[in-house]
């Protein structure tokens, strides 16, 4: 069973230490030395993962449910655990676990951060911040289109389904899949780091944020995010980006196969929801501050589709709005993108199955005796795909509540804990409270908290039930 496991696991490290050259290449050309820490990084990845490839490398024919979700798990934990060796080389950070949580946080695409000063880090740490970002929103997007239909989680068969344009699978297979997705997403970062320039950044600074609003990573090169460039130029390429960040990859392959892609009703509902919400939050900074109509338009908009894109970055400092700005913020952070994109948290699509459900239920409660199909669109959705949408949901909010009541056990208050595990498991990395907000950071979190945070981190981009089901007895058994 392990076999291709350690293979797949192997090559995966073998490649993240040769994108380790890139920053060592930057450490090197800013008189860095000779050496630099993450030239040591990339040899110990490359070791270690090549090694591993070598060791069991075999032609796969196959592979079973159980080593699906093994590959999965094993790929995400060790990419956390080496992507941290860096941050720990060079110093960066206090601790070991500090490393993990930065690292954890970037490659799951939380943005979450312990740093206090980032324009005080070298370019080389900076860009790697991103560029895990940015590999982590292009692995999670690969995973949600190529493996989460085949382990059956959350209804992502339906997902496959929608995104099709004939009646055979919409590209059967996985290196077809790949090369699709990888070529859309780096056209489309490319045509974020031009706008970006465009308007004034920097190179350095608009290849950061390109990867980052593409990524919906959330890591900025500045310590006051997008609110230090004070433009509403850059401002609104990023909210652009970041949007396109959170629609599905497989809706730019359609667009560009010249396939009408109108039957995707969640890229739809998704982009109604971002405008009807943006409206309500800047209506309501318009009516119950000092801001104009155009700072409230402008800050609002930004803050809804940080938020619900799950990207985190900010313009500026929603904790100070209102008690109950916060409390929505929190609530927002709880529906994601669309489902095959980078965002975290709950996919809209799902939301669109509860919400069919419960119309289904409500029309069946009044006439009984009226057989009403459950649809999305013109999709049937199945019982079993129905049902393995609440028992994500489900799974997901006992895992939200669970982790916040032991966070609050090792000292935090409740609204602290709540605030940080939300940020964490929707992956949206800035909280609804101010010492985690826009203006704050995660570093006077315990060793055992951040810990706790980094398993959220993973337990939310992992979709939930694949961690649960590996740490199940019944998984290991035969």
């Amino acid at each position: 069973m392990w076999q291709p496991v350690l293979m797949i696991s192997g090559y995966v490290l073998g490649v993240l230490g040769l994108i380790m050259l890139i920053p060592a290449g930057i450490d090197l050309t800013e008189g860095a030395g000779d050496w630099s820490p993450f030239l040591s990084s990339a040899l110990i990845s490359v070791f270690f993962g090549f090694s591993l490839f070598l060791a069991n490398y075999a032609k796969i024919e196959r592979i079973t449910l159980k080593q699906g979700y093994l590959i999965t798990a094993v790929c995400w934990i060790s990419v956390c655990l080496f992507s941290a060796i860096p941050f720990w080389l060079h110093h960066s950070v206090g601790s070991v676990i500090d490393a993990v949580f930065e690292a954890t946080s970037g490659i799951t695409g939380t943005g979450a951060t312990i740093m206090n000063d980032v324009e005080s880090l070298p370019h080389s740490v900076l860009l790697w911040r991103s560029l895990l970002n940015y590999i982590g929103g292009l692995g999670i997007v690969i995973f949600a289109v190529a493996l989460l239909p085949f382990l059956g989680i959350g209804g992502m068969q339906i997902f496959q389904h929608e995104n099709s344009d004939s009646n055979d699978k919409f590209m059967p297979k996985f290196s077809y899949i790949a090369k699709r997705i990888v070529s859309v997403y780096l056209f489309l970062t490319l045509l974020a780091v031009g706008a970006l320039y465009l308007c004034g950044m920097d190179v350095f600074n608009a290849i950061n944020h390109a990867m980052s609003a593409i990524g919906t990573g959330g890591f900025s090169s500045m310590n006051h995010s997008v609110a230090s460039f004070d433009s509403f130029p850059i401002e609104l390429v990023i909210m652009l980006f970041m949007l396109v960040g959170a629609l599905p990859m497989t809706f730019y392959i359609l667009l560009y196969r010249r396939t009408s892609p109108d039957r995707n009703r969640q890229v739809r509902v998704f982009l109604k929801s971002v405008f009807c919400v943006g409206i309500i939050l800047s209506g309501y900074m318009y009516l119950m501050s000092d801001y104009s109509l155009w700072y409230a338009l402008r800050y609002g908009f930004f803050t809804v589709i940080a938020v619900m894109t799950t990207t985190g970055l900010s313009s500026c400092d929603y904790t100070a709005w209102g008690p109950w700005v916060p409390a929505v913020i929190l609530l927002l952070s709880l529906s994601g993108g669309c489902t095959g994109s980078t965002t975290g948290s709950i996919k809209i699509f799902r939301w669109q199955v509860i919400y069919a459900f419960l119309k289904k239920y409500t029309i069946s409660a009044v006439e009984p005796n009226r057989v009403t199909l459950m649809k999305i669109g013109d999709i049937n959705m199945p019982e079993r795909a129905t049902m393995s949408v609440f028992v994500y949901v489900f799974a997901f909010m006992i895992s939200l509540l669970g982790l916040t009541v032991i966070v609050s056990a090792c000292g935090m208050d409740l609204r602290t804990s709540l605030a940080a595990v939300t940020a964490c498991i929707t992956n949206v990395g800035v909280g609804a409270i101010d010492i985690i907000g826009p203006e704050g950071n995660y570093a006077f979190f315990s060793q055992t908290v951040k810990s706790l945070l980094c398993f959220a981190m993973l337990l939310g981009r992992l979709e939930i039930i694949t961690i649960l089901v590996v740490g199940t007895k019944s998984f290991w058994r035969g």
